[in-house]
Parts: structure tokens; sequence; C-alpha cells
């Protein structure tokens, strides 16, 4: 998640590469951006000391140890702090952090966030309007957002971060069926991937419920309504919504 943030933050025309700072102990990460013109160090206290948001994105128990590690390079006078970790508790930070401790939003992005088309759960912690101006700002550059509490961040999470994965299954589930009925494996997966796209440019475009544009295509007797209740039959609807509640626990 932390490359594909940089990776939207280059794309979008908010920021300036050379204003970015990846830190990474893993060289290979670190000339992919330095080619594009990003600062990079294997420094994580040196890159939050110059930074006016520190974005702390890795794996959730490896939270501690970074914020504990940039601790003292934290200004919380003139920095924000946005820390992208599934389940981390913001009490937790505070607790690490203490009086060091900058602004402090929560944000839950998806993998999507590289090609500018996130969905992007932030939750403002501490701070002043101006910072959450200023965060939403930023990750509205990069796709869409919502301002929500911590206690629906879970939620979130498996509903847009999570959900991208089974979207994504949905679209390999189509296309090894579009195989089965006789396309070539790329033309089945293109096939499915813009009937998606369409889907969802429809429903932006026209504000109409899924249901209701449904029933502009299910005509009687016809064919999509008898596959729609194949699907149901098999338990599609409550098996995606079986599969939101798991990922929610």
């Amino acid at each position: 998640m932390g490359g594909a943030t940089a990776e939207g933050m280059i794309k979008g025309s908010l920021v300036k590469n050379e204003d970015i700072c990846v830190s990474d102990p893993q060289t290979a990460v670190l000339d992919k951006f330095a080619a594009k013109g990003v600062s990079v160090t294997t420094d994580n206290a040196k890159a939050a000391r110059e930074a006016d948001v520190v974005m702390v994105v890795v794996k959730p128990w490896l939270v501690e140890y970074v914020l504990r590690d940039i601790k003292n390079a934290l200004n919380p006078e003139r920095q924000v702090l946005v820390v992208i970790a599934a389940g981390v508790p913001s009490a937790n930070i505070l607790k690490w952090l203490g009086s060091q401790c900058p602004p402090l939003f929560l944000v839950i992005p998806n993998i999507a966030i590289a090609q500018l088309s996130s969905m992007t759960f932030i939750v403002p912690v501490t701070g002043e309007p101006q910072h959450t101006e200023l965060v939403e700002k930023l990750f509205g550059s990069m796709g869409h957002t919502l301002i929500t509490d911590e206690a629906h961040l879970g939620a979130g999470t498996t509903l847009a971060s999570c959900g991208i994965a089974y979207a994504m299954r949905y679209i390999r589930a189509a296309a090894e069926g579009g195989v089965e009925l006789g396309f070539k494996a790329d033309d089945a997966k293109r096939i499915v991937m813009q009937t998606m796209k369409g889907a969802v440019e429809l429903l932006e475009a026209t504000g109409l419920h899924p249901e209701a544009a449904i029933d502009l295509v299910t005509t009687p007797g016809g064919v999509t309504i008898k596959g729609l209740n194949e699907m149901e039959h098999a338990g599609f609807t409550s098996a995606v919504i079986r599969g939101l509640k798991a990922g929610a626990k």
C-alpha cells in the first residue's frame, strides 16, 4: 500500500515529485522511486523530520516499531501524521507517541490509489479543520474519499480495501466463464472489465439504485433473469454479504 500511495502522488498533480520522500529498507524499491525524481532514504527519522505530512504505511505489526523510531523526529506544531494500517487503534498510537504526536489521521485507501482511483476512508483523530481539509485534499486527488469515524473504519476496510480483491475475484470468475463459453482468455477478461466499468459509469451517471438498473436489462422470461436467478440459487448475494462481514471481524 505504501508503494501504491507513492505511485498515486507521483501520477497526481497536487504534489511535485521532488517534494515526495520515500523511506524503505529495500534498495530495489528506492531505486524505482529515485528514477522518478523522488527523494529516497533508508532512514525513517530523516524522512519524517523533513516532512510536512508524515505517512506511516507499513504492516500493522510494524506500526509501533516505526512510530517509536521516528518519535523524536516528529514536530506536532507543523506536521500532520497519517497512519495507513488496518486494525491499529488510534489510542495505541497516541500512547506510543504521547506529546510528540502531531494531528493524527487514520486512513485506509485501496491499491487503486496508484491509478488515482482509490476509495479512501479518513478518520480525523486529532487536529483542526484545516488539517482535515489538507488530508482530504491530498487523498481526494487520488480518488474518492469519505470522512468517517474510527468505529466504521473496519467496515470501510472490508468494503473497499479488501473489496477491490472481491471485485477482482468476480472478474476472474466471469472471465473463466467466458472461456467456457468460447472466448479466448484475454478477450474474456477484457469483456468482463469493460462490462464492470460500464456498470459503474452507468450508476454514477444516472444515480439509479443497482436493482433499478438491473430491471432495465431483465426482460420477462429473458436470459438475464435466468442467469441472475441461477446465481442467487447458488447464494451469490448471501456469499458477498457473508464475505464482507467476515472481513470486518
